[in-house]
C-alpha cells in the first residue's frame, strides 16, 4: 500500500491570508514553535508588560501634573540626589516633543494590551498587522534607549518608574521581534529560527543585566555612599 505523500509545509503567505492566526494554524505551520510564542503565550507576554508599563506611565503622569500645580513638590521616587522622578521630570527630555513624555507611553501601552488581549480571546491579525506592530514596538524601544541614556549620562539621576518602563520594553521587543522571526513575518533561515527559539530569554536577560550594571557602575556612589 502507497504510504500517503506528507502534508505540504504551509508558506508565510498561507499563515497569514489563508489560515488563522491561532495556536491551531501556527502549530501546524510552525511545529517547533516555543510555548511563549503561541497566540497564547505571546499574547500574556504582551498584555502583562503593558499593562506592567502602563502603570507606571500613569503614575508618572500624576506626578507631573503634582510638579505643575506645585514646583516644591516631593514626587514618591525622590530617595536622594541620584534616585529622583522630580529631577528628572524637570529636564527638558522629559518633554521632548512639548508635553510628558509618559503620556506617549499611556496611550501607547493602552494599544499594547488591547492587542495582548484580543490574542487571548481568539483574535486573528494579518502579516501587515504584525509588521506595524513590530515597527512601533521598534521605534518605542529606541525612544526608551534614547531616555536611558539621558538619564544615565546627561541628567546623572533615575526615575524607578522609568526604569520599570525600560525593563518592559525590552521584554517586549525582544519577545516580539523573535516570535515574528519565527512566525514568518521576518522571513528568515531555519537555523535563524531555532536559535531566536532557543535563546529568546537569554537575550532578554542579556540586555537586562547589561542595562543594570551601566546604572550601577554609574551610580556607585547612590549604592555605596562614603562613609
Amino acid at each position: 500500500m502507497n504510504r500517503p505523500a506528507d502534508p505540504t509545509p504551509l508558506s508565510a503567505a498561507d499563515t497569514y491570508q489563508d489560515r488563522d492566526d491561532d495556536d491551531a494554524a501556527l502549530s501546524a505551520a510552525y511545529p517547533a514553535l516555543p510555548a511563549w510564542a503561541s497566540s497564547r503565550g505571546f499574547g500574556w507576554i504582551v498584555a502583562l508588560t503593558g499593562l506592567v508599563a502602563f502603570i507606571a506611565s500613569f503614575i508618572l503622569v500624576l506626578e507631573r501634573f503634582a510638579l505643575y500645580k506645585d514646583p516644591g513638590h516631593v514626587t514618591s521616587c525622590d530617595i536622594n540626589p541620584w534616585i529622583s522622578c522630580g529631577t528628572v521630570m524637570r529636564s527638558w527630555q522629559a518633554a521632548l516633543f512639548g508635553f510628558p513624555n509618559p503620556i506617549i507611553g499611556i496611550i501607547g501601552f493602552a494599544v499594547v494590551i488591547t492587542i495582548g488581549v484580543s490574542l487571548l480571546s481568539g483574535a486573528r491579525f494579518p502579516r501587515w498587522y504584525w509588521i506595524g506592530f513590530q515597527t512601533g514596538i521598534t521605534l518605542a524601544f529606541a525612544f526608551c534607549v534614547w531616555l536611558w541614556s539621558q538619564a544615565v549620562y546627561d541628567i546623572n539621576a533615575l526615575c524607578i518608574y522609568c526604569m520599570i518602563v525600560w525593563a518592559m520594553m525590552i521584554i517586549l521587543f525582544i519577545t516580539t521581534f523573535s516570535r515574528n522571526i519565527l512566525t514568518d513575518v521576518i522571513p528568515s533561515s531555519d537555523g535563524l529560527k531555532r536559535f531566536v527559539a532557543s535563546w529568546n530569554w537569554m537575550f532578554v536577560s542579556l540586555l537586562v543585566i547589561a542595562v543594570s550594571a551601566s546604572i550601577f557602575f554609574r551610580f556607585m556612589n547612590a549604592f555605596f555612599p562614603a562613609s
